[in-house]
């Protein structure tokens, strides 16, 4: 019997709008009732996590920037794992090099070079994950991604290197040149004090080797006294794979890599058809 369920944000619970569907929000909340716990484990920070959820009325407990966070369902934060600043001077400099778009992480908020470079690489990014959209629709999601996360454009990173009171959580990395990202990957590959994900064909995340999914949720489990076969998690990318590879139940999207649905056990609809409804529907009849 399932009694701990873990849901990604992104490609998995949001539709492509970055809303939580009436269809999905009836089932978390039918899953509550019935005793069954919703935790979210998202990539997202806590600020942009949340909003989802307070415009559907939700609450849930949440393993935030790849579990380098992790929240109560009172939004208390008992959780936080920071990368050094070493490492982070290192990735600046091959992501820099390699030419790709770079965003750290922080208890402050999240830091970006050039405004108007990263408008555009939003709206690229955009419009190539959904062709199909109007230039005015492409234009409102990529102000809404100002809106959801608090973004701080500096010059340079320098400031927050040498700053002891930011404390950086993850790096997120952006290229449509996939040989760049390979060859950022292969630079980091046998790094120690790295784990290196992906949420996206063109970006790649970087995290404490603590600061993964997989582990969080494991943490959050044994203190609920919840067996491993007890729970089950539901993802669609590279880094929802140590949750999925942890639970009893491994769920992915129809529209997950390919990979991923390689190792999980079930695979459901797309994000815009109640994929997480779907499952959840199935484990309470």
């Amino acid at each position: 019997m399932i009694k701990l369920i873990a849901t990604d944000l992104d490609g998995t619970l949001l539709t492509s709008n970055g809303e939580i569907s009436e269809r999905n929000r009836q089932a978390i909340l039918a899953a509550q009732k019935q005793g069954i716990e919703v935790i979210v484990a998202t990539g997202r920070s806590f600020e942009s996590a949340i909003r989802p959820f307070e415009k559907a009325k939700l609450v849930c407990p949440m393993i935030c920037v790849n579990g380098a966070e992790a929240y109560q369902a009172d939004q208390k934060q008992i959780l936080a794992i920071t990368m050094s600043k070493k490492i982070i001077e290192e990735i600046i400099a091959v992501t820099s090099e390699q030419g790709a778009y770079l965003e750290l992480y922080t208890n402050k908020g999240i830091y970006a070079q050039k405004q108007s470079e990263f408008f555009e690489l939003l709206k690229t990014l955009i419009k190539t994950n959904h062709p199909n959209l109007s230039e005015a629709e492409i234009k409102k999601r990529v102000n809404q991604r100002f809106q959801d996360e608090s973004f701080i454009f500096v010059d340079d990173f320098e400031s927050l290197i040498s700053d002891p009171s930011i404390e950086i959580v993850k790096a997120l990395a952006f290229s449509f040149d996939q040989q760049r990202l390979e060859n950022i990957k292969t630079t980091f590959a046998e790094e120690p004090e790295l784990i290196v994900t992906s949420s996206g064909r063109d970006n790649i995340e970087f995290n404490h080797p603590d600061a993964q999914k997989g582990l969080a949720l494991k943490a959050h489990a044994e203190a609920k006294k919840i067996d491993q076969t007890q729970v089950m998690a539901i993802g669609d990318n590279d880094n929802d794979l140590s949750m999925l590879s942890y639970a009893g139940k491994s769920v992915a999207m129809a529209n997950a890599k390919e990979s991923i649905k390689a190792i999980a056990d079930q695979i459901t609809s797309s994000n815009d058809e109640d994929g997480v409804a779907l499952v959840i529907e199935e484990i309470l009849q």
